[in-house]
């Protein structure tokens, strides 16, 4: 009977303790005693998502009861458990220490936790602060795109944190220089063959490294023909053609002679289609294979051409912007100069 009743005053005891205690929180009002220095708690406790916090309280021999409480909620009296959170655990509950584990952290553990202890009748609270940090992630970013040069694009890329991460744009090119966005959104205006490729976020917060996704940017343009390369060669011998197209999509090539076009499969000649690049191809040359050819590159954006020579022993050709004339017989200039002299 006695033993009932001891556990009965001892429950008692506690309500009112941690009541009072909880009714001191909720009032926002700390209890105040002589010794401002006892009990206490630990400074701020900063952890990362996932982790366990340890809050240590200090006390002495004159503490005849103690517990942590979160706001209003007991977690811990002495040595019994209040809560029904599995994650938080008593590690230590001693003449000089009174502490207590949160294991696997997550945010919303983050707020005041306070230690309340009673002595000589009087309840004394200390407070600290559980920060929870968690790792940048980018929760949404923009899909790859394609798009035609000279149009306007706007690539979105949104990541969460604690703290709030630091998110920038950069593009992942050997002609780029530095960021070219220090911000969630990357617009650009009007944009070029030569911004085209790999653009990658970045978003940092201090707590982990730094989270990166990627996102293509295709750039679509007409083809431009950057070589067209005649040749000379002797009849009898092999000689070959080359066209080169810079495109995107990439160019489909044709050749023509006359307006004829030369297809693959014609006796004694060869066409030889690469992305970027056009050959064609004599294996026995003809005087009936000499003159001027057209290769001819295409896209969905347009087409261009250029005039290529093929040209015997003692004729020079000349390319320059596509076009290609014959001069063979340019030493001929000088005579006729001479015979205008005299005519006048």
């Amino acid at each position: 009977m006695k033993t009932i009743q001891a556990k009965m005053h001892n429950s008692i005891s506690w309500a009112i303790f941690t009541g009072l205690a909880a009714l001191c929180l909720f009032q926002g009002v700390p209890v105040r005693s002589g010794d401002a220095t006892f009990p206490k708690a630990m400074d701020n406790v900063t952890v990362r998502q996932g982790e366990s916090a340890t809050l240590r309280c200090t006390i002495d021999n004159r503490v005849t009861r103690v517990a942590w409480l979160n706001r209003s909620t007991i977690l811990y009296a002495g040595n019994d458990k209040w809560c029904l959170d599995p994650r938080v655990v008593l590690l230590s509950n001693t003449q000089t220490q009174y502490s207590i584990e949160i294991q696997n952290v997550d945010v919303y553990d983050e707020g005041p936790y306070t230690c309340s202890v009673q002595t000589d009748n009087h309840p004394k609270t200390s407070r600290v602060h559980l920060i929870v940090q968690v790792s940048p992630k980018i929760v949404e970013i923009s899909s790859d795109i394609s798009i035609n040069e000279g149009n306007n694009i706007s690539l979105t890329c949104i990541a969460t944190g604690r703290p709030e991460p630091t998110v920038t744009w950069r593009h992942i090119s050997p002609k780029a220089v530095g960021f070219v966005s220090e911000d969630e959104y990357l617009e650009i205006q009007g944009i070029t063959r030569e911004q085209s490729g790999e653009y990658e976020c970045s978003a940092s917060n201090d707590v982990a490294a730094p989270v990166v996704r990627r996102v293509k940017v295709t750039v679509n343009y007409p083809p431009y023909i950057s070589e067209a390369k005649g040749t000379g060669v002797p009849v009898g011998q092999k000689g070959t053609l080359q066209c080169e197209a810079s495109a995107v999509p990439s160019a489909e090539f044709q050749w023509f002679k006359d307006d004829k076009r030369l297809v693959e499969g014609k006796k004694g000649v060869k066409v030889e289609n690469r992305p970027f690049l056009s050959k064609l191809t004599f294996f026995n040359v003809s005087e009936h294979d000499y003159g001027n050819y057209t290769c001819v590159a295409s896209n969905k954006l347009g087409h261009t051409n250029a005039s290529i020579m093929l040209f015997g022993p003692g004729a020079v050709s000349e390319v320059n912007n596509g076009t290609s004339r014959r001069a063979g017989c340019i030493w001929l200039l000088p005579l006729l100069v001479l015979h205008l002299l005299l005519k006048f």
